[in-house]
């Protein structure tokens, strides 16, 4: 969080974390498409030659109000292969919340949850408990065959309560409900704060 007393801006960061292949780019294309372009920024993005993120996706969003303050929201992902571990700790160091995107197909399993403890371990050293931190999970990839029961996936990533939402993010759907519900959580605990 950052605050500009001067022009009363609040600058507060989401980060949507995952592993490669989950859907994290996807979910900011279709904000950015689906979205009025006079609260909306341009969508960034540093990608390879294959498409993939190579960096990190950028894209902002000016809603409302708090406490008085304009927000501005900083959407990122980060990339989620393996050896880009580096750039995810960058990249979410900072951050106010994460969307956790996980692929709900049964195979790739193993791979939301290397990232989940990835994630969890990079808030860590940031001094952050994830239990406390603000965090919503996605259950991407609804419409693939072979995918793992909701329950089981809340289960095996121990959302604990958090809000978990069902998404088809090429189709949109989740995708604004995933970030009305990180926006929430995120400036409940900016009130805190403050």
């Amino acid at each position: 969080m950052f605050i500009n007393w001067r022009l009363r801006e609040i600058n507060l960061k989401i980060v949507y974390y995952g592993p490669a292949l989950s859907g994290k780019t996807t979910n900011l294309e279709y904000i950015h498409a689906h979205t009025n372009p006079k609260i909306r920024g341009e969508l960034v993005s540093i990608k390879t030659r294959e498409n993939r993120t190579l960096f990190f996706d950028f894209l902002q969003l000016e809603l409302g109000e708090v406490m008085g303050l304009k927000p501005k929201f900083h959407l990122y992902t980060v990339p989620g292969q393996v050896f880009y571990v580096a750039s995810r700790k960058l990249v979410l160091q900072g951050a106010d919340g994460v969307v956790f995107v996980a692929d709900s197909q049964v195979n790739r399993l193993d791979d939301n949850i290397e990232s989940l403890q990835d994630m969890k371990s990079h808030l860590a050293k940031m001094g952050h408990q994830a239990d406390d931190f603000p965090l919503v999970i996605q259950f991407n990839k609804r419409d693939l065959p072979n995918v793992a029961p909701v329950p089981f996936l809340r289960s095996t990533l121990a959302a604990n309560g958090r809000p978990c939402f069902e998404a088809v993010a090429i189709e949109g759907q989740g995708v604004f409900d995933t970030l009305k519900a990180i926006i929430q959580r995120v400036v409940s605990k900016v009130q805190e704060e403050i």
